[in-house]
């Protein structure tokens, strides 16, 4: 659609501003509304379901302008609806006062609202940040650069010595940020993009004029004046950080941002999970729905705080690799593990904290309301009893917690200055409390007395003049006046001037009244000012202590995640493991910490698990489908990413030596929209592990070369079992089907059978859920089929088939008699049936064992559903 003519003032105005929106959908204030125009209007109104009209500028429908727009009180609803869509929000609003304006209200663009830049929390999921990133790419050197600007966090990864690409990938898949921008070697780079777009859903955008060096160096020295030195000349890291600090001063429209200090990190300071591994494991999210339920955090989320729920999934998100950070941690959390009155204390103490990170960040941009000071205030009030409750800790983390700054002075403050319910605007009043300013009490009292004053102004004058019939009236022609009979208006007092007479009446007004007047109508207006510029003066005064503010809560959402994993240890009867930097992983009795939970209502059973970089490097782990090789992998590398949090395990005992990264093939899945089979798919992620795995890695490899023909498959698994033993010498396990796998036991040193344990009964199979040493001797995939409800013609077909593999016939084709016919046609629910009552029939009740029996009927359960 054509641009219209810029026939009004207005539209001058709003085509000028909207040059400066970009492709951003612009919401232009107008009055009470905002509105928004042509293109703009077309998509909000889709998007919103917002009637579409027009503004004629002539007769034909070319010279028809499109509009919609809404309230600006709802504005914010509307601005996620289409936040969450993927666009971007232009804010116009009027900058002058419309009754002091001569002719056009002068407008500007005062925020872009991003989805990387959202402050409101109506706008963001609570417990999890929401992160905008820059990623600067310099031949072999780059760096990312995180900011939550609703918290005021920045972070710094920095990799100046080559492999940048590979390193800032693991970064994205961490921190899985909202928006990013990009330069233009990064936008080129296919793995960086690719993951962007394809896997974490996340608008890119090319900006090299923010990666200028010399524009983003000066950007970074005006945030960070302290740090510049230390970071040298046209690095890649100031680079990145002074682009990020640039992109916020341009959507924010203000040189104060809500940014406290600056953390930088390089690629040995938290183990490095690529998105695979991450997706695999579950750590934030399940497979199926991509929801919180069925996670890793769902387990260890006990947090009472929004920023301890936040706390707790960075800490997920990235394991430690220092043994020393570790054991602080685990200290802490045994300490609170170990004192059960003191958690529930804390916990309790906890649940009236709200989020301060973020009600500090709306204060600093200006979006706070009174409130958010309210909230502030609340917030602040249990810190005292906290610090009380801490002051005996033993361990280094809760000392440092004991003594966080309770901000009593900001509370007071707060206290003294804002009432107990204020309302949410802070532009109609009612904010201050009374007492703490005799300007607006008096104001406040005129408003609210306006009755009484002329009451007592016309009492004062019928007891001064003597006149009874005299009243106090008001018009709004002429406002207040005196009223008198006429009979009596020759005898009024010489401070009376008359102002109308009337058939049977004179009024009159006085000094007095004219000043009652005037404080009448221009109190009300004089009283919101005034409360206004004295919140705007509380609010300037808590801003200042930011730092302290945002100290404080760091110590509470530190505390708060320590809390939980305490008292999900205790719960789920978790123990403190030991952790060092050995090789080895020693578990003994490990349970995979989500499938307890989902399955309360069967047993789950234990396993030990022996690996290291001698002589039990390589696991070659077979068995059935479903008897457990994968849930004893996952739980593996998820009680050995726990150690490394610094928490506790589901474990009896346990040694962790630490992993640099934990790499994950597990599953089949496609990639149909990049062209990609099954296998292709299997390919790539088992090169990039062998690419970037070192000695120091585990390595979860689930049925290797299955996508293919059964020896080319063998080939390819052989191949990287023996890398992964040989070359790498990483510590791996390695489930298959491919049995002749079981004889590398004997050929390479390093490598050990282990296999999950079945029980057969006549025709059926029994899985006990145990992993003994020894390679299996089959795979039972016939007696799988027959629990999964296959129906029993083909299930007789399939052994028929199998007992001929079996014997080695050459000629596979010659050596089978043709079918007999199958079963007549059934539906799903009768297959079901049909499979639940041959087990039934064929289980012997007498000879079962209790752990027997429960498996049987889970099972059974299974199946049914």
């Amino acid at each position: 659609m054509t641009m219209p003519d810029a026939t009004t003032p207005m539209m001058q105005q709003y085509l000028r501003i909207k040059e400066q929106a970009g492709d951003c959908i612009l919401f232009f204030r107008l009055g009470d509304f905002y509105e928004m125009f042509n293109e703009d209007a077309i998509t909000a109104s889709r998007e919103l379901d917002l009637m579409l009209t027009t503004r004629d500028r002539g007769k034909e429908k070319d010279e028809q302008t499109p509009m919609c727009g809404v309230p600006y009180h709802s504005a914010e609803s509307y601005i996620a609806r289409l936040i969450a869509k993927g666009y971007k929000v232009a804010i116009c609003e009027q900058t002058e006062d419309p009754a002091l304006a001569k002719g056009l209200v002068d407008r500007d663009i005062i925020r872009f609202i991003t989805p990387g830049t959202v402050v409101e929390s109506s706008m963001l999921e609570e417990g999890r940040s929401n992160y905008v990133c820059t990623v600067y790419l310099d031949g072999e050197a780059g760096a990312v650069c995180f900011a939550d600007i609703s918290t005021g966090e920045l972070e710094l990864a920095d990799f100046p010595d080559g492999e940048a690409e590979a390193h800032i990938a693991a970064e994205l898949t961490r921190y899985m940020p909202a928006e990013a921008v990009l330069n233009t070697a990064a936008a080129q780079s296919g793995e960086i993009s690719a993951l962007l777009t394809k896997r974490l859903f996340c608008p890119a955008q090319t900006y090299d004029e923010l990666f200028e060096p010399a524009r983003a160096e000066e950007a970074f020295r005006q945030q960070f004046p302290a740090e510049s030195e230390a970071f040298g000349d046209g690095s890649p890291a100031a680079i990145c950080v002074g682009a990020l600090v640039g992109y916020l001063r341009d959507t924010q429209r203000t040189e104060r941002l809500n940014i406290g200090g600056l953390t930088r990190y390089g690629s040995g300071s938290f183990m490095e999970l690529d998105y695979t591994a991450r997706r695999n494991l579950e750590l934030t999210e399940n497979l199926r729905a991509r929801e919180k339920r069925g996670s890793l955090l769902w387990v260890l989320d006990r947090t009472k705080t929004a920023m301890g729920g936040r706390e707790l999934r960075s800490w997920i998100e990235k394991p430690l690799l220092s043994p020393t950070v570790i054991r602080r941690r685990q200290a802490a959390v045994g300490e609170l593990f170990d004192s059960t009155v003191t958690r529930g204390d804390v916990i309790e103490e906890l649940r009236s904290i709200g989020d301060m990170e973020r009600i500090l960040g709306r204060m600093v941009f200006g979006s706070g309301n009174c409130r958010d000071l309210r909230g502030f205030a609340s917030s602040f009030e249990p810190l005292p009893r906290i610090a009380e409750l801490l002051a005996g800790a033993r361990s280094a983390a809760l000392k440092a917690i004991s003594a966080l700054d309770p901000l009593e002075d900001i509370r007071g403050l707060i206290d003294d200055a804002i009432g107990d319910d204020p309302p949410i605007s802070v532009r109609e009043g009612g904010m201050i409390r009374e007492g703490y300013d005799p300007e607006v009490d008096r104001l406040r009292a005129l408003t609210n007395g306006a009755r009484d004053a002329v009451a007592a102004i016309e009492s004062t004058e019928r007891e001064r003049t003597g006149f009874k019939k005299l009243r106090v009236g008001y018009n709004k022609v002429f406002g207040y006046y005196i009223e008198l009979p006429r009979s009596v208006s020759d005898e009024v007092p010489e401070d009376y001037i008359r102002k109308q007479t009337l058939v049977n009446s004179e009024r009159f007004i006085t000094e007095e009244l004219k000043k009652l007047e005037s404080d009448l109508l221009t109190a009300r207006e004089r009283l919101t000012d005034l409360e206004y510029r004295i919140f705007c003066s509380v609010r300037e005064q808590v801003i200042a202590a930011s730092d302290r503010i945002r100290a404080t809560a760091a110590s509470i959402a530190e505390l708060d995640a320590l809390a939980s994993l305490a008292e999900v240890a205790v719960r789920n009867n978790y123990c403190m493991p030991d952790v060092d930097v050995s090789d080895a992983i020693d578990i003994v009795d490990g349970r995979h910490p989500v499938v307890e939970v989902m399955q309360r209502d069967v047993p789950f059973v234990p396993n030990d698990t022996h690996l290291n970089c001698g002589e039990r490097r390589v696991a070659i782990i077979t068995g059935p489908n479903m008897a457990g090789k994968s849930t004893y992998m996952r739980q593996t590398a998820l009680i050995v990413l726990m150690a490394q949090m610094g928490g506790f395990v589901p474990a009896r005992s346990a040694h962790i030596g630490i992993c640099d990264r934990i790499f994950t093939r597990i599953g089949a899945s496609d990639d149909l929209a990049a062209g990609r089979s099954t296998f292709m798919v299997e390919m790539a992620e088992v090169a990039a592990i062998l690419a970037e795995a070192t000695k120091s890695s585990l390595i979860i490899l689930d049925e290797i070369g299955r996508g293919t023909s059964t020896y080319d498959g063998m080939a390819i698994a052989r191949a990287v079992l023996e890398y992964c033993a040989g070359t790498l010498g990483a510590k791996t396990m390695f489930a298959t089907h491919y049995h002749e796998l079981t004889e590398m036991e004997k050929l390479i040193g390093g490598v050990f059978n282990l296999n999950t344990a079945v029980k057969k009964r006549g025709e059926d199979i029994v899985f006990l859920r145990r992993i003994v040493p020894g390679g299996a001797d089959r795979s039972y995939g016939v007696e799988v089929a027959k629990l999964a409800g296959v129906p029993a013609g083909v299930v007789r077909r399939a052994r028929e088939v199998l007992k001929v593999l079996e014997n080695g016939e050459e000629k596979f084709a010659a050596s089978l008699a043709p079918p007999e016919e199958l079963d007549e046609q059934i539906t799903i629910e009768d297959a079901a049936s049909r499979a639940l009552r041959e087990t039934l029939k064929n289980t012997d009740l007498n000879t079962l064992t209790p752990i027997e029996a429960m498996n049987l009927l889970f099972a059974l359960k299974k199946s049914l559903e």
